[in-house]
């Protein structure tokens, strides 16, 4: 899609449509509780007053997502004006930007409009004008995002193709910048959502290292993909023990993003859990939505997506990406309840419950991270039911050895609009995991099953500072959404890239 900054008057844009803005107030200077942008006001007085009668008559509020759509008649170029409600005026922030901005577009796409101008700057707002800018290029983007290939049917042409940003004050070159910020992580984040969203007929772990590689190639990142004698060799007999059930090989994907400013640094690490499709092996799950375990490499996705972004704004630190994917299948060669695998590491695992393989892979995924002197690492991974229960579909649970790393990963998400919630770590907790057998019991139980899945994790990253990102109840979303289609959300890719230029200040 082709994004740019317009200096046209608001009247001379030639456009299917042009989104204004308004918020809710109950301030006095407001129309019915209602302020208009500063767009908004100049879209009004071309009409005639028209916004501010539909205003005073309260056909419109401003309530967050709010629209109303107005044919100018051949009063603007602009063929239709969207005035779109950003909500109360104390709670506007980059992410009700974003939020209005997909709804608004969204909206666009499936009305017919293939060139959209986005003029939703007021006047005293409380976000930076290049955030602002950011935001709403971002929510176009993720707004606008469908995962149609498989469809027979014709879309008839429908999808918008170019989007302008009218400015307020701001330099078109400091809005240029943010605004390609902005695309980067929305496409990144569409990247990962696109592998998420791809059938596990098609998605098997081979042919997600070779669109990692890909991917890799066409943004300059170094690649390696590790086959099973490899991993046989570096003892990595957790994804090894997951795999054997499938008639899929397992890989192990490295990919690295070294900066010039910072060869002799050995950066971060960033693992993904990248389980291609889990039936649950012979701890069998119920075949009740079975269907959305394609998913359960959504932590794979967001690292690989999160180091496309890395590749294109190109921050002043090293960064490793590492993910061990493979199929969880049951068959007469599956790993079993009851039998103990060795980590790359070292330590043993006694294995409980075949459903509750996450935690095996990324042991070795996160092993090889701590073997490697990387620091910190931050793994993804739809991990636990618990914590959707814990936390519902609103935050990711936040699992840590490292106060400071927590804070900073809740702050990139606050930016990013993306929300993680930090979770206890006490060591009481190791106590459930701990086993007659072996170094570590695969599952704690069902009570605090987030947590101690976080605990055993804890086992595998040597003295690195770490943090666990338990995405299950926010990768996907199981209905259409104003601003969001039906499917992955790529939940994690712009805090992680986000993180990651923030660690370079």
């Amino acid at each position: 899609m082709d994004v740019q900054v317009t200096g046209k008057a608001l009247k001379e844009l030639a456009c299917d449509a042009l989104v204004v803005g308004a918020i809710r107030s109950k301030t006095e200077q407001s129309t019915n509780g209602v302020i208009l942008s500063q767009a908004a006001k100049e879209v009004d007085a071309v009409l005639g007053g028209l916004l501010t009668g539909i205003c005073s008559g309260g056909e419109f509020q401003g309530s967050l997502g709010e629209m109303t759509t107005i044919y100018t008649m051949g009063k603007l170029t602009a063929k239709r004006v969207i005035v779109v409600g950003l909500g109360p005026q104390d709670a506007l922030n980059a992410q009700t930007l974003r939020r209005a901005s997909a709804i608004a577009t969204r909206h666009l796409q499936q009305t017919g409009a293939h060139q959209v101008v986005l003029a939703l700057f007021l006047d005293g707002m409380p976000v930076e004008e290049e955030l602002a800018a950011q935001a709403q290029v971002e929510g176009a983007l993720l707004g606008t995002y469908t995962f149609k290939k498989y469809l027979h049917s014709d879309d008839n042409g429908r999808g918008i193709t170019k989007i302008w940003l009218v400015p307020a004050k701001a330099s078109t070159t400091s809005l240029e910048q943010a605004m390609h910020k902005g695309s980067v992580l929305a496409e990144a984040t569409n990247f990962a959502r696109d592998l998420v969203n791809e059938p596990p007929n098609v998605l098997t772990p081979t042919e997600l290292a070779n669109r990692a590689s890909a991917m890799a190639e066409q943004f300059g990142l170094e690649c390696e993909i590790l086959e099973r004698t490899q991993m046989q060799e570096l003892g990595m007999g957790g994804l090894l023990g997951v795999s054997q059930g499938s008639a899929e090989p397992p890989k192990f994907i490295i990919l690295r993003y070294q900066s010039a400013s910072k060869s002799s640094d050995k950066g971060m690490a960033l693992v993904g859990k990248g389980i291609t499709f889990d039936t649950g092996g012979i701890s069998l799950k119920p075949a009740e939505r079975m269907d959305e375990m394609k998913g359960d490499m959504a932590g794979a996705a967001a690292v690989i997506g999160a180091m496309q972004a890395i590749a294109s704004l190109k921050p002043a630190v090293n960064v490793t990406a590492l993910v061990s994917t493979t199929e969880n299948m049951p068959s007469g060669t599956a790993y079993r309840p009851g039998d103990i695998l060795r980590i790359m590491n070292g330590k043993t695992i006694e294995i409980v419950n075949t459903d509750a393989e996450g935690r095996l892979v990324l042991a070795d995924a996160l092993s090889y991270a701590s073997k490697e002197g990387l620091s910190p690492i931050i793994d993804v991974a739809t991990l636990t039911g618990a914590v959707v229960v814990a936390l519902g579909n609103t935050s990711a649970g936040l699992f840590s050895n490292d106060t400071k790393l927590s804070d900073e990963i809740i702050a990139a998400g606050k930016v990013t609009g993306e929300k993680f919630w930090p979770m206890p770590m006490d060591a009481e907790y190791g106590e459930q995991v701990k086993s007659d057998i072996a170094d570590i019991k695969q599952t704690g139980g069902r009570a605090a099953g987030s947590v101690t899945a976080a605990k055993i994790l804890e086992h595998f990253v040597g003295d690195a500072k770490w943090a666990h990102l338990d995405i299950a109840g926010t990768s996907y979303v199981d209905s259409k959404k104003p601003y969001q289609e039906k499917g992955a959300t790529g939940m994690a890719v712009r805090t992680l890239a986000e993180l990651a230029m923030q660690m370079e200040k």
